[in-house]
């Protein structure tokens, strides 16, 4: 039988196991995201090169090719296959479609002779080991490290370009979420538009040192130039940031209301409380505003501002700051149809959330360009796969009914 000392060392060895496993399967994903890139990067150039610029009236090869969809490939990578959206090319001459040769060549070419990588990554990669993977890459598709990050940088400069010049006139918008959020020391404040059909649609990011009313309002006004349309009424959602706050006020002036976020005000009360007392004070908020009434939520907040005030104060005040404006979609008469997008910022925090998973991979920004490059082209990946909000067919009602509020005229048709 083993004794106590040899169970121990055993018991090491398999922790130190598990922690190799986990880092080899980390390095796996690593070399599969790499490998996708390396794939879109190089099948866009060729689309690019048979069937011009998307959207563009100048075709090459006297309009012989055009884009025709895409369909699911993928390309093996050691004993996985790592799936990926295929583009079709259109021969218009010989009316058949092709698969693009580049993405024929990599799955011909697969890195490291297909099960040398696996075996790598199985044996645990070294420090010298990393030159052979990226050999195996440049020698299979014909780019070398210096090449990708070249075309990956020129790319990606068309996407920010893209984003930020985009014009947003043929949009009807109802709603606007604001929310702030950190990539490592840097605060991205990031705009979503709801259109009155319920999409999702960014609308731009700044970075700033720290929330203020400032940037925030030049934010604004950039997207008003761009052609967003605001005077039939906007409804704007966001947490308490004064700043915020102000800079809404101050551009869209009477033409705007503002829908606190529960969610956060529901965790700024509870803070000053300790752990038994949240978990209770949790759900007394959230059963109060869930109320389908303006009348019973403000009831149950009121009572819960009095059962609070004999314990904690602090908390209690934090109740009432700025609970008015936690009620908006209630006041409205529309909790029960639209509350579950519009009362609080989890729709961008979502988008925000996919974003972080799109690029957190990058822990160290060279420079502030990298940064908005990176934010934009993952923005642009993320908002064709976003659904319409809840219950969008409602959207008409918060169209009236924020008129109604504000007293704003509605245009004639034309």
């Amino acid at each position: 039988m083993r004794n106590i000392k040899e169970n121990q060392e055993i018991g090491k060895l398999l922790i130190k196991f598990d922690e190799l496993q986990n880092q080899q399967n980390s390095l796996f994903e690593y070399f599969g995201e790499m490998l996708r890139l390396l794939s879109e990067t190089r099948m866009k150039a060729e689309l690019d090169e048979k069937c011009g610029q998307r959207y563009s009236r100048n075709k090459p090869n006297e309009g012989r090719y055009s884009r025709y969809g895409s369909q699911p490939g993928s390309i093996k990578l050691g004993i996985e296959r790592l799936p990926m959206e295929v583009p079709r090319i259109k021969d218009n001459h010989e009316d058949v479609t092709l698969e693009p040769e580049s993405y024929q060549k990599m799955r011909e070419n697969s890195p490291a002779g297909t099960d040398s990588l696996y075996k790598m990554l199985i044996g645990g990669l070294k420090q010298r080991d990393y030159k052979k993977v990226a050999k195996s890459f440049e020698e299979s598709f014909g780019l070398s490290q210096s090449n990708v990050s070249k075309q990956f940088i020129k790319e990606s400069e068309k996407l920010l370009a893209e984003y930020e010049k985009r014009s947003l006139k043929e949009y009807e918008f109802i709603g606007l979420f604001i929310d702030g959020k950190y990539f490592g020391s840097r605060e991205i404040v990031h705009l979503i538009g709801i259109t009155t059909s319920g999409y999702k649609l960014s609308l731009g990011f700044i970075e700033s040192a720290t929330e203020n009313s400032t940037v925030i309002k030049d934010c604004l006004n950039r997207i008003i130039r761009r052609g967003f349309k605001y005077k039939q009424g906007i409804l704007v959602i966001a947490d308490g940031s004064k700043a915020i706050k102000k800079a809404v006020k101050e551009v869209f002036g009477k033409y705007a209301l503002y829908q606190r976020c529960q969610w956060h005000k529901r965790e700024n009360i509870v803070k000053y409380l300790n752990e038994s007392q949240q978990k209770y004070f949790r759900l007394k908020l959230q059963s109060a505003y869930e109320e389908p009434t303006y009348e019973k939520a403000k009831e149950k907040l009121t009572e819960i501002y009095n059962e609070l005030i004999k314990i904690n104060r602090s908390a209690a005040q934090s109740l009432l700051e700025g609970l008015e404006e936690t009620l908006t979609i209630h006041k409205l008469g529309l909790r029960a149809m639209l509350g579950k997008s519009l009362t609080t910022t989890n729709v961008i925090e979502s988008v925000n959330s996919r974003l972080r998973s799109v690029i957190g991979r990058i822990t160290r920004w060279h420079n502030s360009k990298m940064l908005h490059r990176w934010i934009a082209s993952g923005l642009l990946e993320i908002e064709p796969g976003l659904r319409r909000i809840h219950n969008y067919k409602k959207l008409n009602l918060l169209r009236e009914a924020i008129q109604k509020s504000l007293s704003i005229k509605k245009l004639k048709a034309a």
